[in-house]
């Protein structure tokens, strides 16, 4: 698989894919990475919790900036990670196209990555580590 393009997609583009995109520019700082929401807050920075948990690992999200899923990001990506079963299948029904290229991000321990949204900043923590952990299993494959 030559992957030069990543997009990462959760629902609202403000706390799981974010900090799953800042995760894999920080590894992956050759390939071009991005993110979306399938109801994307489009405008909206980061939650500031997500903003937070990503600070204690000295990683800067505030440039992000939401937005909502598109053809366009879905043709041009040469790996799309979701956070969950429903949103592959989602995707996969709105865009066949994406097919074959779609993964949860949690793909090689068969896991969703549950949204921490309007939960505390421990679920946030504890998302943001999982979110790493994912992202680790993926080196081996990338």
């Amino acid at each position: 698989m030559n992957i030069q393009n990543i997009l990462v997609v959760c629902v609202g583009n403000i706390c799981r894919s974010p900090m799953a995109e800042y995760f894999l520019k920080q590894e992956f700082p050759q390939f071009n990475i991005e993110s979306a929401g399938i109801s994307g807050l489009i405008g909206h920075t980061a939650d500031e919790k997500a903003q937070l948990s990503m600070q204690l690992l000295g990683i800067n999200m505030q440039p992000h900036i939401a937005r909502k899923l598109n053809a366009e990001l879905i043709k041009k990506a040469d790996l799309i990670l979701v956070m969950s079963q429903n949103q592959q299948k989602h995707l996969e029904q709105i865009w066949p196209f994406a097919k074959g290229k779609t993964f949860r991000l949690g793909h090689w321990q068969s896991k969703n990555v549950p949204d921490p949204y309007k939960h505390d900043q421990v679920v946030f923590d504890e998302t943001c580590q999982l979110i790493q952990n994912y992202i680790a299993d993926w080196k081996k494959y990338i």
